[in-house]
């Protein structure tokens, strides 16, 4: 039952997330990346603590690892994208 639960979560929460963010204008995806990223950092620290809690597990420990690494390359490909899409607003230099 628990299983059911959680894959009902997960699929409402993907379906609100794809509505969300395809509603919002182009304005205002700089913003909320930054926003985001910076959400995605409590990720991070959610997987270290997940990693740790579950030593005795050897499953339960790749999983969290898997979990650290995905959550630091979006942090990273976040940062990257956010600074790429700043970086067209700066007004360009004459040489």
């Amino acid at each position: 039952m628990d299983i059911i639960l959680l894959l009902f979560i997960f699929t409402l929460a993907a379906f609100l997330g794809f509505e969300l963010i395809s509603k919002v204008p182009s304005q205002l995806h700089t913003p909320l990346m930054s926003g985001s990223n910076a959400i995605s950092g409590i990720t991070i620290v959610g997987a270290l603590l997940a990693t740790a809690a579950t030593a005795g597990s050897t499953f339960a420990t790749v999983l969290g690892v898997a979990a650290l690494v995905l959550a630091t390359i979006n942090v990273v490909g976040g940062y990257m994208v956010t600074d790429r899409m700043l970086a067209m607003f700066k007004k360009k230099e004459d040489k």
